[in-house]
């Protein structure tokens, strides 16, 4: 993907440099007056941006991600590199074992093939209970999430009441980013990133739910390829009235 982050193109990079300061206004005004507040980090291109925002203006935002013991190995590789460039240990949050334990003993290793509805309770018990956890005390969550990744986020604000989290204060400071400014961050700024998204896997999720997409498919089709595209969330971006 790294094609996508040219750097001769003035009006590409004027607008990043415009979204750049109003992200980093944002961040510094959720360090000040909502701690304690923390980011939920996928270790996507994304969060490889908001991850070096956060570093390097050494705001107190704590970062953290969700191991869900099902990640490529790649995931795994950026975790310990995020740590040699940036002296960055992440706070990783885990499943918990006995509900892990249940799920598959009823359902089987990898009954999320089999139906909607299997997917989301292994999703639950991966993703939406641990994040419950890493959520638990904050005032505010920060994800790396953009409008144009799928349509399921085409509305997404900037900032809105996360109901589904309790109440809490969610901000999406790079909703309006288009991909290409993600990349021409990311190879501006040196900042590392997930191998796999040299091999077009634009979103990177548990290993068995992820695959490389064609030229031309949509950014979340490597994601849960074999459902439908309104169905495609884990859980953790629910949309409650």
């Amino acid at each position: 993907m790294k094609h996508l982050g040219t750097l001769d193109d003035p009006a590409l990079l004027d607008a990043l440099a415009s979204k750049v300061a109003d992200a980093r206004s944002l961040l510094r005004e959720i360090a000040d007056d909502f701690s304690p507040a923390a980011f939920a980090s996928s270790l996507g291109a994304e969060d490889m941006v908001l991850t070096d925002l956060i570093v390097s203006d050494r705001l107190d935002i704590e970062i953290f991600s969700l191991d869900t013991g099902r990640l490529p190995a790649e995931t795994y590789a950026l975790i310990a590199k995020v740590k040699s460039h940036y002296g960055l240990a992440l706070h990783l949050y885990y499943p918990r074992h006995d509900l892990a334990e249940a799920w598959t003993r009823e359902h089987g290793i990898n009954a999320f093939y089999e139906s909607v509805e299997l997917r989301k309770g292994c999703c639950h018990f991966r993703k939406v209970e641990p994040l419950q956890r890493a959520l638990s005390g904050r005032k505010a969550w920060i994800t790396g999430m953009r409008a144009q990744q799928s349509a399921t986020r085409e509305d997404l604000p900037l900032r809105s009441v996360d109901l589904a989290s309790g109440g809490l204060e969610k901000f999406n400071p790079l909703a309006a980013w288009s991909e290409r400014e993600v990349w021409a961050y990311l190879k501006q700024h040196q900042v590392p990133y997930n191998a796999l998204h040299d091999q077009f896997y634009p979103s990177i999720g548990c290993a068995p739910c992820t695959r490389a997409i064609s030229p031309g498919e949509d950014v979340r089709a490597g994601r849960w390829w074999w459902e439908n595209p309104e169905s495609k969330e884990c859980g953790l971006h629910l949309k409650r009235a």
